[in-house]
């Protein structure tokens, strides 16, 4: 991701730019499927937990795939929304959305007490902390605003942190949830004025 370019079988090809790495991860049936890296999974961006569908949300998804049943190219039912140029722009426009010294203080503050909370047996890296200012920059564009916001920071931090940092053994046991320690961060650190 970070290097910008794929290698297969010793061929390495840049990736055109702007690109997008998405992996899934299922929670069952991991035999034969191994963990990626700590190191790794930092430079994925988010990780979202997509929850089941409602059972209005499933019968939708069976009617549409049993309408689309004859057709062979599934491209044939992608509509493309936005351009890669498009893309490219936007992330330009986030990058110049204002942050607040106090702000970059916030998250670091958030940051670095994942490091040392007693629940926690790996921190967040400095990627993360960048990774949460780009977010809540993203946040405040999709909001129309120019400038970041305290609830944009907390907002965006469990879907960049949860795959970031990992529980003790004594938590994992107790069934705590990083989103929980995360929640519990957010409240021990002040909320900058």
């Amino acid at each position: 991701m970070e290097e910008r370019q794929v290698t297969n079988d010793g061929i390495t090809h840049p990736l055109p730019l702007p690109f997008m790495v998405i992996a899934t991860q299922n929670p069952i049936e991991q035999e034969g499927t191994y963990r990626l890296p700590e190191a790794q999974l930092d430079r994925f961006l988010f990780k979202i937990e997509v929850k089941y569908p409602a059972v209005a949300e499933e019968v939708a998804m069976l009617q549409a795939m049993h309408q689309h049943n004859n057709i062979q190219d599934i491209t044939q039912l992608v509509n493309r929304v936005i351009t890669a140029t498009q893309v490219m722009e936007y992330q330009a426009l986030v990058r110049k959305i204002h942050i607040e010294e106090k702000l970059l203080h916030y998250i670091a503050a958030l940051v670095q007490e994942t490091r040392v909370n007693a629940s926690l047996y790996l921190g967040a890296s400095p990627r993360a902390s960048l990774a949460v200012m780009n977010c809540a920059k993203a946040v405040a564009a999709m909001r129309d605003r120019d400038f970041v916001t305290p609830d944009d920071i907390v907002e965006m931090l469990p879907h960049v942190l949860r795959h970031r940092i990992m529980l003790t053994p004594e938590r994992e046991m107790e069934g705590i949830a990083t989103d929980e320690v995360i929640a519990q961060i957010v409240k021990a650190v002040e909320v900058p004025r």
